[in-house]
């Protein structure tokens, strides 16, 4: 279904709708009109030698000196060469197309100044799968995220390259390809292209959609261990919570209680503990916490999707210019950082319940890592190691980007968000939280294996799904395999998939 971008309505969902499942979008007419208004706007304040930054002035160091007639006609081209000073591989096709599907919805509001065929190059770029290679590295995340976003203003002068149909290509290749006119800039054109957070932000929506199916995950695998260990039902009753107030630990705790309906556990027959160590009976707290930081971070995000992040930003119904700093990225990179550090805290809860899953002292009367012949087989030993190597580089990334400021451009650009770097890490903390889960999964697997009681409905749909990929651990094999696939299978979001089909959709 086609998704309209009018400046005002785009979500998450639908943003990963467009750049991880190529849904086709269109610009809403009113948002064309508002374009339109504005760039007539513009061009009578050019024709007036009224001084607008960055169309009839140079940037940043150089926004006190005034550009003649030619020049302004020229300026456009050299700015977004000048710009497009990245490095390092390109960014990954999902993440530019959300990025252009932002820009074009900052156009929308009418309040840029370039001309509709822009906008509509980059809606036509979008639908017909052209994607601009853009180095990964480069953006301080003010004035925007200038370095990528000038290469991807490349094709708009037919330069630059671009992917198209699973090929590298020129980007005029790519164009003449799609069959897509190159318009060319002409004054603002470039400037507009490029002046705001829109990858990063982009990125962000990607990892807030990927962080929240994670949390449903941890609390799948957590009570999947939880009742390994058999674990006292107890703290996950909603009741608790909903005394206290976080919303995100009365979800995680009504998640966890669905999971375990069913469980003979939750019968009274069985003896647990009176209280279980907080790596269990804490986790709709810490979870919670996460969920809470996380959806914060969902609203900054997207009101900057829905948001004019421009600089100047043209108002035609005043007639007036204004520059200012809407560009800038701290809105976004601030929270994502919390988010990144919530999705390292939930892992480093999960390797402290895999911990009790293989440690003999702690594991209520479960073998010694879960192997058949402790001693002589090592079980899930080291898959233990493997987790903690991950969480480390986790704590590591984990320090926030939003306050390594470094000043750029002669100080004139003297304090910036470093929100790329937020963008880039999260993505690798996401990356190793798949792993760490992964492993506490196929451990939890194995612990239920041992035991003689009937687990909880989702349980056990849990572990079917991992048994499909993973085997039981009979006798010692290499387990980098066994890792790799269950890495795979929580990116993937299976497990979370077929649980909802069992117990109904989690909150």
């Amino acid at each position: 279904m086609t998704i309209i971008l009018n400046g005002a309505a785009l979500t998450v969902e639908k943003l990963v709708a467009i750049a991880r499942f190529n849904e086709k979008v269109e610009l809403a007419p009113e948002a064309l009109e508002r374009i339109k208004v504005c760039r007539a706007m513009l061009e009578q304040k050019l024709a007036n030698k009224e001084v607008m930054y960055g169309t009839n002035t140079g940037i940043g160091e150089f926004s006190e000196t005034m550009l003649s007639d030619e020049q302004v006609k020229e300026f456009q081209r050299y700015l977004v060469y000048n710009h497009a000073a990245g490095i390092g591989d390109p960014a990954p096709i999902e993440h530019v197309r959300a990025a252009l599907a932002g820009r074009i919805n900052v156009h929308a509001h009418g309040n840029s100044g370039c001309r509709p065929e822009i906008t509509l190059t980059l809606v036509e770029m979008l639908n017909k799968g052209v994607t601009p290679v853009v180095c990964q590295k480069g953006s301080v995340g003010a004035s925007g995220d200038l370095a990528p976003m000038a290469q991807a203003a490349l094709l708009l002068m037919g330069e630059g390259e671009a992917f198209y149909n699973g090929e590298q290509l020129a980007g005029a290749e790519a164009m003449r390809r799609a069959g897509i006119e190159v318009p060319g800039l002409q004054a603002r054109d470039g400037l507009a292209t490029i002046n705001g957070s829109n990858l990063l932000t982009a990125m962000s929506a990607l990892h807030i959609y990927d962080m929240e199916r994670f949390l449903k995950q941890a609390e799948i695998a957590a009570a999947m261990s939880i009742e390994a260990l058999l674990g006292n039902m107890k703290p996950y009753n909603t009741k608790l919570h909903e005394l206290r107030g976080f919303s995100g630990a009365i979800t995680s705790a009504k998640n966890i209680a669905r999971m375990v309906e069913g469980s003979d556990l939750t019968t009274g027959k069985m003896k647990t503990k009176v209280q279980d160590a907080y790596s269990m009976r804490s986790t709709p707290q810490v979870v919670g916490a996460a969920r809470d930081a996380i959806a914060y971070a969902r609203t900054q995000v997207e009101i900057e999707l829905n948001g004019v992040g421009d600089n100047p930003i043209f108002i035609p119904e005043q007639n007036l210019t204004l520059t200012g700093a809407n560009f800038q990225g701290s809105p976004v990179a601030l929270p994502m950082d919390m988010a990144g550090i919530a999705i390292t805290m939930i892992c480093v809860l999960s390797e402290r319940r895999l911990n009790r899953l293989t440690n003999p002292a702690l594991s209520q009367g479960l073998p010694d890592f879960l192997a058949h012949e402790p001693g002589f087989y090592s079980g899930l030993m080291l898959s233990q190691y493997t987790a903690d190597h991950l969480i480390v580089e986790q704590r590591i990334l984990s320090a926030p980007a939003s306050i390594q400021s470094i000043p750029a451009a002669a100080d004139q650009e003297d304090f910036v968000s470093m929100g790329m770097n937020t963008a880039l890490k999260n993505g690798q903390i996401l990356d190793n939280a798949y792993g760490v889960l992964g492993i506490e999964f196929m451990a939890a697997a194995q612990a239920l294996d041992f035991r003689e009681f009937t687990a909880g409905k989702g349980s056990l749909k849990a572990h079917e799904v991992i048994r499909k990929h993973v085997d039981h651990l009979e006798v010692d094999r290499p387990l980098y395999n066994d890792h790799n696939k269950m890495k795979a299978l929580v990116k993937s979001g299976e497990i979370l998939e077929e649980v909802e089909k069992a117990i109904g959709k989690l909150g």
